[in-house]
């Protein structure tokens, strides 16, 4: 302690001449707020120089036209000097207000916004940013594509890895999350279903429009955050664990209407078995909205409320598909990836948790849907070319992050023991709850819980090219001519539509 002393003197040892006291240092002068947050696969994704705490999105939307106004507030707090700072949006913006005073703003480079306040921000500084805007969010496109679907009847904003770009401002990244405010107005009639609870009923509001609000209490991502706008048949119910749980379904199902409702109904049930192996649920609500044909082509598990794809119910219930989503109101939700190549945290862990609700179930081990899925893909096949723990920007949903990904996970659990096995899985979920985690993070987890070495283990399944050869534990296990288990179709209609 005393040499940190001396040397702090001397570096700031003042020098007199002439009346003057020189050799201060000199105060840093504010500096830009970075476009994105460094992510290995997509680097301009999220800001820095800012933390998000709060968003209040306030929103009017007319399904005959796609046109969406409104504001979005965002209380956040500046982790540097900044003079300036950016967010991730598209839709043209009409005012920006930092703090009561009207800011700069210009559109620089793809979906960044540039933001110059009126006064410097400076570390630690509480920021209320206020912008207004408006645009037809399916007509904005981004590198060709627009990630908000219209459909006959209203509009989903649900993707992944990015969505809000087209219906608000923000830090685009898992690793800023924050808590919503959602609130929209539509025409008399339709239906707007968001995360979490409705903090008042829909309330009429100007001749023949009506305001529905929701919030979400607990740390959200940005991509987490949706809209289902439409006509829907909104059903509530109550959760063993005393929650609501508030269920939306298309009025445009049709045939497709009663598999539906035998599938999200059970979401509560899904969610009771999930509790008892990852642990207590994480999150305010529960939910799940059903989609109008013309929706998506997948599911996205959307904070406490996954929104699917009509084609889930196509051949009957499913089941398994309520399941993955709903797993990954842990893995992937609670605890997100700090990195987007850290996907296998969120999909693999889901897709073994349709394993295990299959073994369940009684309708095949997740032993057996080990050796069904290691059979079905002949060595030469490219699915073992993807590494679930690295796939690359451009296949992060590929079927291996899934497939393999579980695979990788019932290695660890023939390695480790059962025992050992199911104490990882709601140690993780606990110990990065409502943050974000790594894959090496969750490796030294499992070592540290079963005192075993697991490098080969992650490196072969997570990270290594090539069928892995089975030796050991793992060749004991697996049968030679593996017969296809009961659940398998299921699972096959759930894989099928969940890659997107």
């Amino acid at each position: 302690m005393r040499r940190a002393l001396v040397a702090a003197a001397a570096a700031l040892t003042l020098t007199i001449a002439g009346g003057a006291v020189t050799g201060a240092p000199a105060q840093a002068e504010p500096s830009p707020g970075g476009p994105g947050l460094g992510d290995s696969y997509f680097p301009d994704y999220g800001n820095s120089g800012y933390d998000v705490d709060h968003y209040d999105i306030r929103l009017r939307y007319d399904p005959a036209t796609d046109k969406l106004s409104g504001t979005t507030t965002i209380v956040a707090r500046a982790t540097k000097d900044l003079s300036r700072f950016n967010l991730d949006f598209l839709l043209d913006v009409e005012s920006v207000k930092v703090n009561g005073w009207t800011a700069g703003h210009a559109r620089r480079g793809g979906h960044e916004l540039v933001v110059t306040p009126a006064r410097p921000v400076t570390k630690d500084q509480q920021l209320t940013v206020v912008v207004k805007y408006a645009g037809i969010p399916s007509q904005v496109k981004y590198d060709g594509y627009t990630a908000w679907t219209r459909t006959a009847d209203g509009a989903l904003a649900v993707n992944e890895p990015e969505i809000s770009w087209w219906w608000y401002p923000s830090n685009d990244h898992p690793k800023d999350k924050a808590t919503f405010d959602v609130s929209v107005s539509v025409p008399d009639g339709v239906e707007v279903i968001s995360n979490g609870v409705q903090p008042r009923p829909p309330l009429p509001e100007l001749l023949g429009w009506t305001r529905w609000s929701w919030r979400s209490v607990k740390p959200q991502a940005t991509y987490l955050t949706f809209l289902a706008i439409g006509q829907y048949d909104i059903v509530t119910d109550t959760a063993p664990n005393g929650q609501p749980v508030i269920n939306a379904y298309s009025t445009r199902l049709g045939e497709a209407a009663g598999a539906a409702r035998a599938s999200v109904e059970r979401t509560a049930e899904v969610i009771d078995w999930e509790s008892g192996i990852f642990g207590p649920y994480p999150f305010e609500a529960q939910g799940g909205v059903a989609a109008p044909p013309d929706g998506i082509g997948f599911a996205l598990e959307t904070q406490t409320r996954p929104v699917y794809s009509a084609g889930f119910w196509r051949r009957g219930s499913n089941p398994y598909v309520i399941v993955h989503e709903n797993a990954h109101q842990w893995f992937g939700d609670s605890v997100s990836v700090k990195e987007w190549r850290n996907i296998w945290l969120n999909e693999g862990f889901a897709s073994y948790a349709e394993w295990l609700w299959s073994e369940e179930q009684g309708e095949g081990t997740a032993q057996e849907l080990f050796d069904f899925t290691y059979a079905l893909y002949p060595a030469d096949d490219e699915f073992w070319q993807v590494l679930p723990g690295n796939p690359g920007a451009d296949r992060v949903f590929d079927g291996a992050v899934y497939d393999r990904g579980a695979m990788a996970l019932h290695q660890l659990r023939l390695a480790v023991g059962d025992d050992a096995f199911f104490r990882i899985l709601p140690r993780w979920a606990a110990s990065h709850q409502y943050g974000n985690g790594t894959i090496e993070q969750f490796q030294t987890l499992a070592e540290r819980i079963s005192g075993k070495d697991l490098d080969a283990l992650f490196t072969t399944w997570l990270f290594t090219k090539g069928r892995p050869e089975l030796t050991g534990t793992a060749a004991r296990h697996t049968a030679a001519t593996p017969a296809q288990p009961k659940s398998w179709p299921k699972l096959r209609q759930a894989h099928d539509l969940l890659h997107h």
